[in-house]
């Protein structure tokens, strides 16, 4: 009987240092490991044409430093009113150089500049796209009433790239009726001739074909 007791005792005081690391266990605070560390970068919400950006079309997404493009944009402030000036596709980070701005022209070569136009049909603009390739013609104010025989349009500026173009209207405000503007990437000596034509007469464009 003793023997019996003793064993028992000798077991409960095993079974309280048991309970009593379990309770110092459950106390200690969880560690968890530090998160890593990120960094807040603007991608596209959705494929999103060129064009002036709209609200909605950019979020924020956090980003490994390391994975962090060269000039990415890295807060919605730094992109209101600004222009893309290539289509881009859902989820791609949002660039200094995907922007209308200096930083587009450098890839243009020294001699080139950003040329706003403004072409008279508003619904031809909006087929252009940023990278297009187009000849720029003019014609004289009087031209939709001309006869057949009327002098046909010049060609002004030819071979330039669109470096952006309007987007076809959400529901709200319709077309503009004097036409629509875009930006084209020209020499100085273009832009002046397309000054001069645009000043004098109409414009439109032709669409090469690419590749």
């Amino acid at each position: 009987m003793h023997a019996l007791r003793r064993a028992f005792t000798r077991h409960r005081r095993i079974l309280a240092a048991v309970f009593a690391a379990l309770a110092v266990a459950c106390a200690l605070p969880v560690v968890a490991p530090p998160a890593p560390p990120t960094t807040d970068v603007l991608v596209a919400a959705r494929d999103l044409p060129g064009g002036p950006l709209r609200p909605g079309d950019l979020v924020v997404r956090a980003f490994p430093p390391d994975a962090v493009p060269e000039g990415a944009l890295r807060s919605l402030d730094l992109a209101a009113g600004r222009t893309l000036a290539s289509p881009v596709r859902r989820g791609e980070p949002i660039t200094d150089v995907r922007l209308l701005g200096p930083g587009l022209l450098a890839s243009h070569g020294p001699d080139v500049v950003a040329t706003p136009v403004r072409l008279a049909d508003a619904e031809s603009a909006e087929l252009l796209s940023a990278g297009d390739v187009v000849d720029v013609l003019a014609a004289s104010a009087g031209w939709e009433g001309a006869p057949p025989t009327a002098v046909p349009a010049q060609t002004v500026a030819g071979g330039v790239t669109v470096l952006s173009a309007p987007r076809p209207p959400d529901d709200g405000p319709g077309r503009p009726e004097s036409g629509a503007l875009v930006v084209l990437a020209t020499t100085a000596d273009q832009a002046a001739r397309l000054a001069a034509a645009q000043a004098n007469g109409r414009l439109s464009v032709a669409i090469r074909p690419r590749g």
